[in-house]
């Protein structure tokens, strides 16, 4: 469960960026974002690292030629992606699709697969070097919506490195634009799921009215806790059982991503030493395609998700036992409906696009489902596919360690003596004894 290092240095030499537009004429034309798209929140760009093997049988063939002329022939089906951000009256974004394309950089490191070791993992060594920041390109108006850094290794393998500006879509979203770079590079004429635009699903009713709670957009005052040690958490089938085992029987039916959410809100709740009389947050994001009726378009490739929060007193989130935070965590998921995405778009109007709740909030994103491994560009399936590092979110991702275990790594940023706190927090929590029938034990914390 230890932290990866992050000793590993390499020299990447990069050629100069250039912009790849869409191998065919596409339409010019204004496409707005749904008021799900265009929340504060999300007016960020989202770092993802995808790590290939050598494989034999594409010898003599350039990784980076092929995924270029490939997302070519994918923004043409994918067209917006090739346009830029702008802002209308009363800050509503759209899309002014101009065929400009998206920035593309190839590079090469003296570096193997295998030198990254343990460090296969976030936070990544030299991420700056496998992703390149392009002066002028990190803004969210006016500039690319879309990165890719190809960077050939030493061993015959590579690293697909790319940043994506999130207001344009999800995880899934993106998976599936992904996907379809993957399906191009291997031959395909078309992508398997033609991409739906179709914002308006998604957009707030008129007139707007907030029928819902939503505690993840409620104002908080207070400082917000520094982020400059991070580390990632492996935990694998002995870790979740050990978990699985303070739970009551009762509670018995949750997902894993529920589970190490709990332990890690509660963990990092006492790292940061808070009031204890304070409230603080969970907030998560869960995936509302499938509670609609009819659900979203399968090829829907924009934001389909809601951050939802749970609330918690610090004293009563430490002191009781690990089921209270997962009965809250499993509260905060299934809040999350048809007309809670409905009544989300009308806040979003009626309040101006704010943020969520950022101020004593545990963020996490599950990236579980997101399949970034997936994604075969001719190479196969990816060693390691995923976000490339947490910052002020924490991401659960599926990794097999060097044993072969299948387990989650979870993404964790905190001030220095507060992560020598969580550490100490969750290795105890790892070793609490087994709650009994009766559902009890008594779990004690720092706070």
């Amino acid at each position: 469960m230890a932290p990866p290092s992050s000793s590993l240095v390499f020299t990447v030499h990069r050629g100069e960026p250039e912009l790849v537009a869409p191998a065919k004429p596409t339409p010019r034309e204004y496409k707005l974002l749904s008021d799900i798209d265009d929340q504060d929140g999300l007016r960020c760009q989202i770092p993802n690292f995808q790590f290939y093997r050598h494989n034999p049988s594409m010898q003599g063939k350039d990784p980076a030629r092929v995924i270029r002329e490939a997302l070519a022939r994918t923004l043409v089906f994918y067209y917006p992606f090739a346009g830029r951000l702008r802002e209308g009256p009363n800050r509503k974004l759209m899309v002014d699709c101009t065929g400009e394309g998206v920035l593309f950089i190839e590079a090469d490191a003296d570096v193997t697969l295998d030198q990254f070791g343990d460090a296969l993992r976030p936070p990544f060594p030299c991420f700056e070097e496998l992703l390149y920041d392009v002066p002028g390109s990190a803004g969210i108006l006016n500039c690319p919506l879309l990165i890719v850094q190809v960077t050939r290794l030493r061993c015959g393998g590579f690293i697909f490195a790319f940043r994506v500006n999130h207001t344009m879509c999800d995880a899934a979203g993106i998976t599936q634009f992904l996907s379809t770079v993957g399906q191009m590079a291997r031959g395909r004429l078309a992508p398997s799921i033609p991409p739906v635009w179709e914002r308006h699903l998604l957009r707030a009713r008129d007139p707007p009215r907030v029928t819902c709670k939503h505690p993840a957009y409620d104002e908080v005052k207070g400082a917000i806790v520094p982020n400059d040690d991070h580390r990632s958490f492996f935990l694998g089938p002995a870790e979740i059982s050990a978990l699985r085992k303070q739970v009551p029987h009762h509670l018995r039916n949750y997902s894993t991503f529920e589970l190490l959410t709990a332990c890690f809100w509660r963990c990092r709740t006492t790292a940061i030493q808070v009031n204890p009389e304070e409230e603080v947050r969970m907030v998560c994001t869960v995936d509302a395609r499938s509670k609609f009726n009819p659900p979203l378009p399968s090829g829907y490739y924009g934001n389909a998700f809601a951050y939802s929060a749970a609330v918690a007193q610090a004293r009563k989130l430490c002191e009781n036992p690990l089921g209270y935070a997962l009965q809250l965590v499993k509260q905060a998921k299934a809040d999350v409906t048809e007309e809670h995405m409905k009544s989300l778009a009308d806040l979003m109007v009626i309040k101006g696009r704010p943020h969520y709740a950022v101020v004593r909030s545990y963020l996490v994103s599950d990236a579980t489902r997101a399949r970034f491994r997936d994604v075969d560009y001719g190479w196969g399936k990816a060693v390691y596919g995923g976000p490339a590092k947490g910052n002020v979110a924490s991401f659960q991702i599926p990794f097999k360690n060097k044993k072969g275990e299948d387990g989650i790594i979870v993404t964790l940023a905190l001030p220095a003596r507060a992560m020598e706190i969580f550490v100490k927090e969750l290795d105890g929590m790892l070793k609490e004894k087994p709650i009994d029938e009766n559902g009890g034990i008594s779990v004690l914390s720092s706070l």
